[in-house]
C-alpha cells in the first residue's frame, strides 16, 4: 500500500503535491544511467502522464507505452529534481466521447479555447486508470502536478491548461528552484509531452525531450507535426547521451 506524506498546494489549474516521503509497494529494477551526463542543480526532469490508462490495457493505451518505464527509472537516477504530471479528469469531462455522442473518438471539436481532440474516457479521478503505472519509480519525485481536472477545459501541458492562459503553477516551482534546463519524458510524445516541452521552451528554459523515453499516440501526421514543432521552438530531441 502506497503511503504519502505531502504538502498540498492548490492553484487555479492544478493540484500540486510536494512529496516529503514516499513508500512504494513495489521494487524498482533501475540501475544508474551508464552514460556520462553533466547534471547540475539547475536541471529538472518532468515525467509526463505515465499512468495505467496510457499503457497497454488502458482505455487510451499508447503502443508500447510501458516499454519506456525502465528507461525512465534509470534516467531518474541522474536528477536531483523530478516532477510527475498526472492526467486527472472528472467522469463528465468535455473532451470525452461519452459527453460528445455526436463525435467519434479522435475527431476534432471546436471549443471556446480552440480545437479539441475527442478522447475515450480516461484517467478518471479515483480510478485505477488514473494511477501511475506500478513499475514507475515515483520515490524520487519532488512534485506531482494534476491537470485536466476542470470539467470544461482539457490540459495537455504540464504548464498550462489548453486555453494557454491558466497556469498549473509549474513555472513558479521551476523559477523558485532556479531551474535553467528542462528534460521531458513520458506519454504521449505527440500530445502531452509535446505541449509540455514547447511551453517549457516558450518560458525560456533550455528544453530537451529524451527520445528513448517517450512514445507517441501517432494520429495522422501528429508525430511529423510534433517534430516540426520541436524544431520551430528549439526543443532538443534525442537520447540523453546525445545532449552532452
Amino acid at each position: 500500500m502506497l503511503s504519502r506524506r505531502s504538502l498540498l498546494f492548490s492553484t487555479l489549474a492544478s493540484t500540486i503535491f510536494f512529496k516529503k516521503k514516499l513508500l512504494l509497494s513495489h521494487e524498482s529494477s533501475s540501475k544508474p544511467y551508464d552514460k556520462e551526463f553533466n547534471r547540475t542543480d539547475e536541471d529538472i526532469l518532468i515525467i509526463v502522464d505515465v499512468q495505467n490508462d496510457f499503457c497497454p490495457g488502458g482505455s487510451l493505451a499508447v503502443k508500447d507505452g510501458d516499454k519506456i518505464i525502465k528507461e525512465i527509472n534509470i534516467i531518474q537516477e541522474k536528477f536531483k529534481y523530478i516532477v510527475l504530471t498526472q492526467d486527472w479528469h472528472p467522469e463528465d469531462h468535455t473532451s470525452f466521447s461519452s459527453t460528445n455522442p455526436e463525435k467519434k473518438v479522435f475527431e476534432i471539436k471546436d471549443m471556446p479555447y480552440g480545437k479539441q481532440v475527442i478522447w475515450p474516457p480516461h484517467c478518471i479521478i479515483g480510478t485505477k486508470g488514473a494511477e501511475f503505472h506500478k513499475d514507475l519509480n515515483i520515490e524520487k519525485a519532488n512534485f506531482i502536478i494534476r491537470k485536466g481536472f476542470r470539467k470544461n477545459i482539457d490540459s495537455y501541458s504540464g504548464f498550462y491548461e489548453n486555453d494557454k492562459v491558466t497556469s498549473t503553477g509549474l513555472d513558479g516551482i521551476l523559477k523558485s528552484l532556479q531551474i535553467k534546463r528542462v528534460f521531458v519524458v513520458g506519454l504521449a510524445l505527440d500530445f502531452c509531452v509535446q505541449y509540455t516541452a514547447i511551453d517549457s521552451a516558450k518560458l525560456g528554459y533550455k528544453t530537451f525531450v529524451i527520445k528513448n523515453a517517450t512514445k507517441p499516440v501517432d494520429i495522422g501526421s501528429s508525430v511529423k507535426d510534433t517534430l516540426n514543432n520541436f524544431k520551430k521552438h528549439k526543443v532538443n530531441f534525442g537520447n540523453l547521451d546525445g545532449f552532452i
